[in-house]
């Protein structure tokens, strides 16, 4: 790793605004933002010329599978990923893992799996179970930053989803504690309406798996957590949110004051069903890919704040999971692998749309860095924060090509296309991790806990 004392560059995005600067960096943290020719002397400066010097990436959504699934991904590959493409924290979902977290105990497993093996900082979501409401607490007591739960079955077994009598438990808990609730809404009621309806279509064609995942699946759940979040005071976060329909619904929950939150993710923002051909089920998400007039609506609630951020949702499994030999897409996994390409890929949907970067801040860096309870030290190039930094050149573009991926198994829809961004170097703490794609030392990510810094 290199240590450096200072980051300048003529385009450097803090909270006030872009502009030419030097960032001073002392003991891991930013300790003064100054003039472009104000250098330290005798001190080790990394000129970022016209790139962009941006805070990095806080990803809030991703699943590391380890330990228990290592063979679908694994903390060193995961957060080697993460450094590629300018992310450097994540928080790690509950699930997908064995044991999953939703136990205190479990939560110490899975950071002893991940000792000495990060790259970026990563922390970890506790899970609401049906029969756990007795153990979140401990769990949040523990360094969880808060909890995930479903409302349709996961698709693994070690994590069952929860209905409104098992919320109406954990609410009041969660509320007591102040601690959000991140939900996978898809209730299963429409979902299973849907399917009896698409019995005898064929299953590698990609509209039958987009009518079986109808927004109305999406919406009612989302009407029945701004109901429990009025009901019980409680911090609501909608996760993956897939459906314009259920903009207004948030929408109007914002404004009523509800603690209501929502992210998307760049599949949403950067793909359209239309584009997807049949048996590609590397494009298996769940909620699903929609349309062009649904990827415009969420484009527009992201400039309008109705949707608040924009993270991965990075879940990998093996090639064989993923059926891509008979393009099944009700057998194959559900999962988009996108961890090292997030950046480049709202970026390149961003050209011409909206597109400061000071947007792409908030959507990537301090909107996610907020919900997990991170804002007063990561997410911003202000003074006082950790120096973790990105470095970009946003004019640049490549072909995403499989063998440059870091995560374990090199699957992606992205795959061919040409992305506009392309990251250059990775800083953790003031510490290059990654330059140029070269990883440097040794993983010195940091395992947080939640209130500690």
């Amino acid at each position: 790793m290199t240590d450096v004392h200072a980051i300048r560059g003529k385009r450097v995005v803090t909270p006030e605004g872009i502009r030419a600067a030097t960032v001073h960096i002392r003991e891991g943290a930013i300790e003064a933002i100054a003039g472009y020719n104000d250098l330290p002397s005798g001190k080790n400066i990394y000129d970022a010329g016209e790139s962009v010097v941006m805070p990095g990436l806080v990803d809030t959504h991703v699943h590391i599978n380890e330990p228990g699934r290592a063979d679908w991904e694994g903390f060193e590959t995961a957060t080697r990923a993460a450094a590629a493409g300018g992310v450097t924290t994540l928080i790690d979902m509950p699930l997908n893992s064995i044991p999953a977290t939703t136990t205190a105990a479990a939560l110490e497993t899975k950071r002893s799996a991940a000792h000495g093996k990060c790259w970026v900082n990563v922390g970890f979501w506790g899970g609401v179970v049906p029969g756990n409401s007795g153990e979140l607490r401990a769990l949040y007591q523990a360094g969880a930053f808060g909890f995930k739960c479903f409302l349709v079955p996961s698709g693994v077994p070690e994590f069952s989803g929860v209905n409104e009598n098992d919320l109406r438990a954990a609410l009041p808990q969660l509320a007591a504690l102040d601690a959000p609730l991140l939900v996978h809404a898809e209730l299963p009621g429409p979902i299973e309406e849907a399917n009896k309806k698409l019995e005898k279509s064929n299953p590698a064609k990609y509209t039958t798996w987009l009518l079986s995942r109808p927004p109305s699946a999406e919406t009612k759940a989302v009407e029945m957590m701004i109901r429990l979040a009025h009901e019980f005071k409680a911090r609501v976060h909608i996760v993956h949110l897939s459906s314009e329909l259920s903009v207004p619904l948030i929408r109007r929950a914002k404004k009523e004051g509800l603690r209501i939150t929502a992210e998307t993710c760049p599949h949403y923002l950067f793909f359209t069903s239309g584009s997807i051909r049949n048996g590609r089920t590397e494009f298996k998400c769940a909620p699903p890919i929609r349309d062009l007039q649904n990827n415009k609506k969420l484009w527009a609630a992201l400039g309008k704040s109705t949707i608040d951020f924009i993270v991965s949702d990075h879940s990998p499994s093996p090639p064989a999971m993923k059926c891509l030999d008979t393009g099944d897409f009700f057998k194959a996994w559900g999962g988009i692998a996108s961890l090292q390409l997030g950046l480049s890929a709202v970026w390149t949907k961003m050209n011409g749309r909206n597109s400061s970067l000071n947007n792409l801040v908030r959507w990537m860096s301090s909107g996610p860095a907020h919900l997990a309870g991170l804002e007063k030290y990561k997410g911003a190039i202000a003074i006082g924060y950790d120096a973790d930094i990105v470095v970009w050149n946003p004019e640049k573009r490549f072909i995403v090509k499989p063998e440059m991926l870091q995560h374990r198994h090199k699957i992606t829809p992205y795959a061919k296309h040409s992305l506009r961004g392309v990251v250059q170097a990775t800083f953790l703490r003031g510490e290059m991790i990654c330059d140029r794609g070269r990883f440097l030392g040794t993983p010195s990510g940091a395992l947080l806990r939640r209130g500690e810094r």
